[in-house]
């Protein structure tokens, strides 16, 4: 078996993963289990990379019913739409026009009454998408906050609960603001364990996080002395009990409110796994929940693989996060498969690819990249690459770069290793 197949083979598997994220598919499924007759008005909100894919659907069931919707959404994730309106925002980092979207979006939910409902799409991405934040913090120290916490390698989990203290929407209270209207959300999960009130930073969801969780977060990373003042004050108030706390389970304002989740990282690799066996692999699906330094998985994943029997397909998903030391560019994918790429090599009938299902990996254009044994003899500075977190530029030499362009969904990441026979 050519390296070259096994290549095809590997890409092939990760398109039927990522087919089977379409958030179209999910939401119309949901949608069409509800009765909506007895509603005086449906107005839709929420955000995230999916948003357009899911406003789409919202409207392909619902249609004239919608009496107004937006969605905050990553720039250039569109989709036709005469309903809903879109709104490009930035991400990862936060920028005005979200935070303009965020407010109408919290009008929208407050205006609702007793008989209405609030359709609410959230996806990967929404923390960043729904930034509003609280009181005297401004855009430009949340802004500072979030690349700090980015820098350090925190996860989403503790990156969500910063987000959902300095806000006014995250964290329950976009469901407090909704209240008394029915609330349904919708949610494609982009983070490990499907928990509802991480996906997006759960703004309709019981939050679990505290004021105390946040003030740890900052001290575990050294972050105490380097955070705005506006953000610590916040967090020391809250500590102290002079700030309300998000709302938690039993909270009235979650009495008509229903979440839940329509796509997540589990699905995608079922639908590559069957793909894999089609094509004649022995597969196994390892985990969904891979998380942790990226090239120490990485090379974890490596050494699976070189020990494997040949005609063997490994599948893997999560999210796992970079420490950044160097001033390359690059992203959690593309780093994946270089640590990988300096363990595999020498092995041609290995093959590595990882990529995010959003189709964007850091701060680039790509959604990740692949790699076999023979890629250190096309370019042997991969270690030097590597070293400076430069992983993009490499793969971009070599033509390995996985380019899907915006996929409208977010699922996290799906890892594939080929062993051929």
């Amino acid at each position: 078996m050519s390296t070259r197949l096994l290549r095809r083979q590997a890409r092939a598997i990760f398109q039927a993963g990522l087919a089977a994220a379409n958030p179209i598919d999910a939401v119309v499924g949901s949608l069409r289990r509800h009765d909506f007759s007895r509603y005086a008005h449906i107005f839709v909100v929420g955000a995230g990379k999916a948003g357009a894919s899911m406003a789409q659907a919202a409207e392909r069931v619902l249609g004239r019913r919608i009496a107004a919707g937006l969605i905050n959404v990553k720039d250039g994730h569109l989709a036709k739409l005469r309903r809903i309106e879109l709104n490009q925002c930035g991400h990862p980092v936060p920028d005005e026009r979200g935070v303009a979207g965020a407010a109408r979006i919290a009008g929208i939910a407050a205006a609702a009454g007793r008989d209405d409902l609030v359709l609410c799409l959230i996806s990967g991405g929404a923390s960043a998408l729904l930034p509003l934040p609280a009181s005297p913090i401004t855009l430009e120290e949340k802004q500072q906050m979030t690349r700090l916490l980015l820098d350090c390698g925190a996860d989403i989990h503790e990156l969500n609960a910063v987000r959902k203290h300095l806000s006014r929407i995250k964290g329950g209270q976009l469901a407090r603001l909704a209240a008394p209207a029915r609330v349904e959300a919708l949610m494609l999960s982009d983070v490990i364990g499907d928990d509802l009130d991480t996906i997006g930073s759960g703004p309709t969801a019981p939050d679990a996080s505290t004021f105390g969780m946040v003030a740890d977060i900052f001290e575990k990373y050294g972050l105490t002395g380097s955070i705005p003042q506006s953000i610590a004050g916040r967090i020391a108030a809250g500590v102290h009990g002079e700030i309300a706390e998000t709302p938690k389970a039993g909270d009235p304002c979650f009495t008509r409110v229903h979440n839940s989740i329509v796509g997540s990282n589990r699905l995608a690799l079922a639908a590559a796994a069957r793909r894999a066996r089609a094509l004649g692999f022995r597969t196994t699906v390892l985990s969904s929940s891979i998380e942790g330094e990226t090239r120490e998985i990485a090379r974890m994943h490596a050494a699976i693989a070189r020990d494997a029997r040949p005609g063997t397909c490994f599948i893997t998903g999560g999210e796992t996060t970079v420490t950044i030391k160097g001033s390359g560019l690059g992203g959690r994918n593309q780093e994946f498969v270089l640590a990988a790429a300096i363990d595999i090599a020498g092995r041609p009938d290995i093959v590595v690819l990882s990529a995010g299902t959003d189709g964007s990996d850091g701060p680039t254009g790509a959604a990740g990249a692949i790699a076999d044994g023979d890629t250190l003899r096309r370019n042997p500075e991969a270690a030097r690459y590597l070293a400076a977190n430069d992983s993009y530029h490499y793969f971009e030499g070599l033509g390995d770069l996985i380019i899907t362009g915006p996929t409208n969904t977010n699922v996290m990441d799906i890892h594939v290793m080929l062993v051929g026979r």
